[in-house]
């Protein structure tokens, strides 16, 4: 693909406000809940260095102005903290949502630049209780001592908390990192897709979507695919290794996407995304006692 902007691609898109880039599918835990399915020996993906420098280059070109890189886990991307400087350079605001696994100290000056953020996922006060869920031994030390570590290089980063577990220590997660001295936490239950989902449906309900997807927010996963965010996988409205960004996002298909996923509550706040999180705001449907609706009829790719 060319970097070259078409100039018919310049005009913004209007409503979206950022792109999740899923740089890889690998990512050192598997998550019992994670969206994305990733985990240690799950594909990188097809997508080459170029493809996602032309993309964040297409993104900017339409006036969207944020990048998020997720996964899998994004730290183990090679080539991050250039897909970074490409987006800073761009006039993009960056956010990392990273597990916090475990972080190469050359990765801290890439995410002490100005206009980057990160973003993670924590589960509990306890190491059992979160490691459950990670299903990685020596995780929740390993997390909560670079949160700590980011908080203290004064790197803006966001907290969220998954409901997976029956009595999980929800609560006393958040009063553990406030402790730490993170000011922005955010709630939310399981959504039904990737490793959470029903096994006996074959397609996810959109009801298990926000409705920020394809108004709000697009998505493209390790192997190119367009979706409205990574909880809408199963909604591909195209791929960047063969249309343009701006060709799909102003395609019939994706407006027949935006039309089929239920409009957002007015009370749901846009910024609800992230990796194994996996909507990083207070549900937007009652927050746990959610009876998802069927799924539209439409033809889904794969």
């Amino acid at each position: 693909m060319s970097t070259a902007i078409p100039q018919t691609a310049v005009s913004p898109v209007a409503g979206i406000r950022s792109v999740e880039l899923e740089i890889t599918g690998r990512c050192q835990l598997s998550c019992s809940h994670c969206c994305t399915s990733s985990g240690p020996k799950a594909s990188p993906g097809s997508m080459s260095p170029q493809n996602w420098l032309d993309v964040i280059t297409d993104v900017a070109a339409l006036g969207i102005p944020a990048v998020q890189f997720i996964g899998g886990e994004p730290t183990l991307a090679p080539y991050l903290p250039q897909y970074v400087d490409h987006a800073l350079a761009a006039g993009l605001k960056v956010e990392v949502y990273s597990n916090l696994a475990h972080i190469r100290p050359g990765l801290w000056k890439c995410f002490e630049r100005p206009g980057v953020s990160l973003a993670t996922s924590y589960y509990s006060d306890q190491a059992d209780q979160h490691e459950q869920i990670t299903n990685g031994p020596g995780s929740h030390r390993r997390t909560r001592d670079n949160i700590a570590e980011a908080v203290r290089r004064g790197i803006p980063l966001r907290a969220g908390i998954v409901k997976v577990l029956e009595g999980q220590r929800v609560a006393q997660a958040q009063e553990d990192l406030r402790r730490l001295g993170v000011t922005r936490i955010q709630v939310d239950r399981v959504r039904r897709v990737g490793r959470a989902a029903d096994p006996a449906v074959v397609i996810p309900s959109t009801g298990e979507l926000c409705g920020h997807c394809f108004r709000h927010r697009v998505s493209v996963d390790p192997d190119g695919a367009v979706s409205g965010c990574i909880l809408s996988r199963f909604l591909v409205a195209g791929n960047v290794r063969e249309q343009r960004l701006a060709e799909i996002l102003r395609s019939d298909r994706w407006q027949q996407l935006t039309d089929a996923v239920p409009a957002p509550r007015a009370a749901c706040p846009p910024d609800d995304s992230g990796d194994c999180d996996p909507a990083n705001t207070e549900a937007c449907d009652p927050a746990y006692d959610f009876a998802p609706g069927p799924a539209p009829s439409l033809e889904v790719t794969a």
